[in-house]
């Protein structure tokens, strides 16, 4: 599907003719001027210009447009200095996707001249990279937002935008709009590129500007991106096509469009020669990879053993969808190499008829299947993964079949969270009948699991040797070292700061339920 373009990059934006005014149920709102594909209107004593809407129903429908790639992209010559002596500030909430856009969002605020702060006070400019997928994550942008207002009004001159997967929501927007109209820019997931234009709009404008496609657009390659560390995230696709019932991403994210294998493959062997030491493959479905090219046979399986061939010490990948989950995958992931042997695989709930509901499209025999191959093929498979409590209508019967599932599988960690509808979805419309209080004491009890299997996984590691990446001291004794191992566990230990960013085998001494403890072993500390 996706093909080379060296066309404009600002295609398929999603405008069209639609009357804002009613679409945000604004009674002051006045149209002040419709051209060029923008509409303006005056909403509570401020401009707000609306270049493109969110819509869930324009979100949702999956076209079988081409996807284009484009190869040219630059920051636009009049705004290539416009951030010199000037300072940005970036939050960011939810998935190591919104932690890449930072990474991305960072790269074009620095090829315009700003410089990163920490100090949000300092800051000329402050984007809150959001997350939609649960209602706390939501909760907590609002309340940020409350906090800045106070600081645009001590200065005026700020620039403060809301962007990421929030945006793509109808009743954000709105809601924005209606509460919040000291906000300067709102734009979403597929128009990052756009940022440079969106800053230059909205500060010659003095406007609230709006830029929301609900459609994706094409692949932008070549964009910057400002990495720090010795770990890297890259992505290998983008959107998501199951339709999940309770799940927003489909519509904040778009339809699958794979990125194009060798432009994946030249960009991790850019990061093995800067250096880095660890690369995790993203994309909301990464194991669907490929599944969109009319032109080639190629598979995630396919990339991953391409993978295998490149000098970079780590490779990994999230999230997979166990539908996607193939048998080649198994195979290549069997290899081993600088192919990690920890596998996040969420599973969401063990009762068939839940799955059903949530339309996950396998069942729970299905999954403990592909768990077996797994187990059988990968040396030393670990296994984490997500799963969601108190689903509308989940019984008892249907909860202690995930306890069981849990029990089976042996999970090393587990994200697990309690059911909240997300506007817009199937799920929402069902009868959320399983009480408060009931969801708390059902992951209270999956909990207390996950705590069992992950101190039984760790208390098998004693005496073990495990290769660890060492990231930096640690958080709660400066005298301490820590980094994840090969399987992605936390490990502690003694030694000087000069081993961060190179590989020290640990023999582990104690074991925690959260992470393990261990001595460096001098001599077999690896190359950096």
């Amino acid at each position: 599907m996706t093909k080379g373009n060296q066309g404009s990059p600002d295609l398929k934006s999603g405008k069209g003719s639609k009357d804002y005014s009613k679409y945000f149920d604004f009674s002051d709102a006045k149209l002040i001027s419709e051209e060029e594909g923008k509409t303006t209107y005056r909403i509570k004593g401020r401009n707000v210009q609306i270049n493109s809407q969110p819509d869930y129903k324009e979100g949702k429908r999956r076209g079988k447009e081409e996807i284009e790639v484009h190869y040219d992209f630059a920051i636009p010559e009049e705004m290539a200095g416009f951030g010199v002596n000037k300072l940005y500030h970036i939050t960011t909430y939810g998935c190591q996707m919104n932690e890449h856009d930072t990474e991305t969002m960072k790269g074009l605020l620095e090829q315009m001249g700003y410089r990163g702060t920490l100090d949000r006070n300092q800051a000329d400019i402050i984007l809150l990279n959001t997350c939609a997928i649960r209602e706390n994550a939501e909760d907590k942008v609002f309340g940020e937002l409350g906090h800045l207002k106070h600081l645009k009004i001590e200065k005026p001159g700020l620039l403060l935008g809301v962007c990421g997967c929030m945006s793509q929501e109808e009743g954000v927007v709105n809601r924005i709009m209606s509460k919040h109209g000291f906000v300067d820019m709102i734009f979403g997931t597929h128009n990052i590129h756009r940022l440079p234009h969106l800053i230059k709009e909205a500060v010659f404008s003095k406007e609230l500007v709006v830029e929301v496609w609900s459609k994706e657009g094409d692949i932008i390659e070549n964009l910057p991106k400002k990495r720090e560390g010795m770990r890297a995230w890259v992505n290998i696709m983008y959107g998501c096509d199951k339709f999940c019932t309770y799940c927003i991403v489909p519509f904040t994210r778009g339809k699958e469009r794979s990125r194009r294998p060798e432009d994946v493959i030249a960009e991790v062997r850019d990061l093995a020669r800067q250096g880095f030491k660890e690369v995790t493959l993203l994309g909301q479905n990464v194991n669907a990879y490929g599944k969109d090219f009319t032109d080639i046979d190629y598979t995630f399986g396919d990339l991953m053993d391409d993978m295998r061939l490149i000098d970079i010490p780590r490779i990994r990948f999230m999230t997979s969808h166990p539908r996607d989950f193939d048998d080649k995958l198994i195979e290549v992931l069997g290899k081993g190499g600088n192919l990690t042997e920890h596998i996040h695989l969420p599973v969401q709930s063990g009762s068939t008829a839940v799955l059903k509901k949530m339309s996950r499209k396998y069942s729970r025999e299905a999954y403990l299947e592909l768990v077996r191959k797994i187990k059988a093929t990968v040396p030393g498979a670990v296994l984490t993964t997500d799963i969601i409590v108190g689903f509308p209508g989940e019984t008892a019967e249907q909860f202690e079949e995930t306890l069981s599932l849990v029990r089976e599988v042996g999970y090393d960690m587990a994200y697990t969270f309690i059911y909240s509808p997300r506007e817009g979805t199937p799920a929402a419309a069902m009868e959320d009948n399983v009480p408060m209080e009931v969801k708390s004491e059902r992951l209270q009890k999956l909990n207390d699991l996950i705590k069992e299997n992950s101190r039984i996984s760790n208390d098998r590691m004693l005496g073990e040797v495990v290769e660890v990446l060492v990231e930096g001291e640690s958080k709660n004794n400066p005298e301490m070292l820590s980094g994840r191992s090969r399987a992605n566990k936390l490990v502690h230990f003694e030694g000087p700061a000069e081993l961060i960013g190179s590989f020290v085998q640990v023999r582990i001494t104690d074991t925690k339920t959260w992470y393990i403890k261990g001595d460096a072993l001098a001599e077999a500390v690896a190359v950096h």
